[in-house]
């Protein structure tokens, strides 16, 4: 059976081993790495 059903995604959290981030931690880091690469755009040029 596939993994979706009438166009709806499940996810199976409980049964999947690893690391878990929450994505409050994703948009942070990606923020910072934003704020990195402007920073080291400025600073070498």
């Amino acid at each position: 059976m596939p993994a979706t059903g009438a166009g709806l995604l499940r996810f199976f959290e409980e049964e999947t081993p690893g690391i878990r981030i929450g994505p409050e931690l994703i948009v942070i880091l990606a923020i910072a790495l934003i704020v990195i690469c402007i920073v080291a755009q400025l600073s070498f040029t």
